[in-house]
């Protein structure tokens, strides 16, 4: 009994202070994480090998983690070795397209090509970002689209923060489609042994309907306020060439193929039998050999969001062997009854709510054993009840400036170019919206499983 105490306060306090704000969200998770371990796992319980579980090193040296027919990772406890690989190499991958001014080159690319206009850069600028997270971490996609915003509304005049607004959304949807778009997806699909395509299938017309609906919305709340800031765009504006982003042809074209040739990876992996982690550590391993900076390639990787997912799992991994998790499995599995369609319904609406104000990737890694154990329990289908859990925690997380890692980052951005967003502004926009694609959601789930 004890060791459940110490670790749902370990658990609690650490939410708690990365609810809050004022310290370093890495630094709590890695240090309560390291608290799980230390005090809960080998200190109360004096379990060696529940810790060596947490910490899951064997990971390393089992041959089916690096190539496993189908493409299929083990289901496993602890951390998440394939999330956190993949992870890595798919930011040092964007981070090399991005030194070779990729991101750059397609903005002013589709900004010139719209006539500067900034009701089709809201709109435009919603589908890039879209279609772009739908292969390239979210949080990636909003970091270079909301600077590359920033300039272009200086020099049109305009009140940016509507398309920061919307691109956010975009991004966060976009995500939700794949596997490999969105940060709790990555958890999911590693960890319960699904595919790229398996989340295109079933996530991927749910989030095309629910992003025609975000982009109406969108439209209709910021169409005035747009079209009268834009009407007589900047004749300087026209002298600006895209092709001037491109500080290298040659290193242009190199990321621009690896980020092809990965891609290809992702979406053929379960033919191939290559694993999410060793896409991963060729998408680095040619970001870095392709690179005439690799040290800082490896600088500029965002170290702190994957400290953030490794302490993440060390505390749900404390909280799955001490037997937290089974209480709320046993939770939900009340609310849901024996209904494979009510239990789905709860479990959309329980995870879109926790992620509203709890980070979205910690409640996808605290919802893994969960989804297991009650998959065991009522004896439904594993995977029908991880789409709900998918839509609740991407969506959901759309909906406050802390419920996604997207959202910190664009809010935050904005702030530091001079267009703060404060939180009535941001859920003015982003509630509504995130309740109109969570209804359109739920029954589009009910009606496909």
């Amino acid at each position: 009994m004890l060791h459940q105490v110490l670790a749902l306060a370990i658990a609690g306090a650490a939410f708690a202070l990365i609810l809050w704000g004022k310290w370093p969200r890495h630094g709590v998770a890695l240090a309560a994480g390291g608290l799980m371990v230390g005090v809960v796992l080998l200190g109360v319980m004096g379990s060696p090998p529940a810790a060596l579980e947490a910490l899951s090193v064997e990971s390393f040296i089992q041959p089916q983690f690096w190539y496993a027919h189908g493409g299929v990772t083990e289901l496993n406890v602890g951390i998440n070795w394939s999330t956190v690989l993949f992870l890595v190499g798919m930011m040092v991958m964007v981070e090399a397209m991005s030194e070779a001014g990729f991101f750059d080159w397609l903005c002013l690319r589709l900004a010139r090509s719209l006539g500067f206009r900034p009701m089709a850069l809201l709109l435009s600028f919603m589908v890039l970002a879209a279609l772009l997270s739908m292969f390239v971490d979210s949080i990636t996609v909003v970091l270079f689209l909301v600077v590359a915003t920033v300039r272009l509304a200086h020099l049109l005049q305009v009140d940016p923060v509507p398309m920061i607004l919307g691109e956010i959304f975009a991004a966060n949807l976009g995500g939700a489609a794949t596997m490999s778009g969105d940060p709790p997806n990555i958890i999911l699909g590693t960890s319960l042994g699904l595919s790229f395509w398996d989340f295109l299938q079933h996530n991927g017309p749910i989030c095309l309907a629910g992003f025609g609906v975000a982009l109406v919305y969108f439209y209709l709340c910021f169409r005035n306020k747009l079209r009268r800031a834009g009407a007589t765009p900047d004749p300087a504006l026209w002298e600006i060439h895209p092709e001037d982003a491109i500080p290298s042809r040659r290193a242009f074209g190199v990321s621009v193929g690896i980020f092809g040739a990965v891609i290809l990876l992702i979406a053929t992996h379960t033919r191939t039998g290559l694993t999410m982690p060793t896409v991963g550590v060729i998408a680095a391993a040619a970001a870095l050999i392709g690179s005439r900076r690799p040290r800082q390639l490896l600088g500029q990787v965002d170290w702190r969001t994957i400290g953030f997912i490794i302490g993440l799992f060390l505390v749900v991994s404390g909280l799955e062997q001490t037997q937290v998790l089974a209480g709320l499995a046993r939770f939900l599995g009340g609310l849901g009854g024996e209904s494979p369609g009510q239990m789905m319904v709860v479990l959309l609406w329980f995870t879109a709510l926790v992620s509203a104000f709890v980070d979205n990737i910690p409640m996808a890694t605290v919802m893994v054993p969960v989804l297991t154990a009650l998959s065991d329990a009522l004896g439904m289908d594993l995977h029908t009840l991880t789409w709900s859990v998918s839509k609740g925690t991407d969506i959901g997380g759309i909906a406050t400036p802390i419920g996604a890692s997207a959202n910190v980052t664009g809010v935050m951005l904005a702030a530091r170019e001079g267009h703060p967003i404060p939180w009535r502004r941001y859920c003015k926009y982003a509630v509504p919206a995130s309740l109109l694609v969570l209804v359109l959601s739920m029954v589009l789930l009910l009606a496909f499983h």
